[in-house]
């Protein structure tokens, strides 16, 4: 059963039959069989079928929820029996959203110090991807905001509040100013994130609110992309002001704080509200109720 569920979860991941049963490493007639095998044993359709995946029906939707839950209590179950034999190993896969990126050695570097054993994935993702990624069981845990766009059904842990920056050349528009305003914010070419990116949003929001709005002369959803081009000296961007010093500007290029009003979104940690937590997920958890302290300074 425990099987079945798992290429269930691998089917709402991929969408397609043929990738769900590659990542399963079994053969696309074994998983069409396993499924309605479960299909059987539980009395209904789960899957909308045509020449190629349609869908979940309703109770297939409802499946997947108890899925999710089954499959992660067993897999907490045996790291859990593991972690008492051997203590903490294996990997522990993280998603964060692109501008808290510069921060998440400060929260595996303590956790390794701890726990060598442990291997850690960090994957850069938008904050709907890092919600849906946790649902679906593909990532243990998210770096993301807190406070700006609905959670779901997570446990969060706040680490601190992220505040803006335009970050222009010194003889650029407003480049020799110690504070710019939102609104003239809105009168810079800017480079800045993707639409899909929840940091963009709050950009977006801010620069409305003000009455103006964003004029990107380049978008993309790397940081590095708008990093290296603010670098030339020849371009500005709003970021965090966190990320910000964590770049490590150069000469070229100030790091100016935006206020009327001064902006700001929480940032933390989430994991899936299940209890009791994985023994990787309680110990990340305890890391980073430890260094929220210093990064709120």
């Amino acid at each position: 059963m425990i099987d079945k569920l798992e290429l269930l979860l691998a089917l709402a991941k991929e969408r397609h039959f043929g990738r769900a049963a590659e990542a399963c490493g079994v053969t696309q007639p074994t998983m069409s069989t396993s499924l309605k095998q479960l299909e059987e044993i539980l009395g209904v359709m789960l899957v909308q079928r045509g020449s190629r995946f349609v869908g979940f029906t309703p109770e297939g939707e409802r499946t997947l929820d108890w899925a999710r839950r089954i499959v992660g209590d067993v897999r907490g179950m045996r790291q859990e029996i593991n972690s008492l034999k051997d203590g903490l190993s294996g990997e522990i896969r993280i998603a964060a959203i692109p501008t808290v990126l510069g921060m998440v050695a400060s929260l595996t570097t303590p956790f390794r110090a701890r726990h060598p054993d442990v291997r850690f994935r960090i994957v850069s993702c938008t904050s709907i991807e890092v919600l849906g990624l946790l649902e679906n069981l593909e990532v243990d845990a998210g770096l993301t905001y807190l406070d700006n766009e609905p959670l779901g059904k997570v446990r969060s842990v706040p680490l601190y509040d992220e505040s803006y920056r335009l970050i222009t050349a010194p003889d650029s528009q407003f480049g020799d100013r110690d504070q710019v305003t939102w609104k003239e914010v809105g009168e810079v070419p800017l480079c800045l994130l993707t639409p899909d990116m929840q940091n963009r949003r709050i950009i977006d929001r801010a620069l409305l609110e003000a009455g103006t709005e964003a004029k990107p002369s380049l978008t993309s959803n790397s940081i590095i992309v708008l990093y290296t081009h603010v670098k030339t000296g020849r371009w500005a961007s709003v970021m965090p002001a966190r990320l910000a010093d964590t770049l490590g500007l150069s000469d070229a290029v100030r790091s100016i704080p935006i206020v009327d009003p001064k902006v700001t979104y929480r940032i933390g940690l989430v994991v899936p509200l299940r209890d009791p937590m994985t023994p990787m997920v309680a110990a990340l958890v305890d890391t980073a109720r430890a260094v929220a302290p210093t990064l709120a300074d």
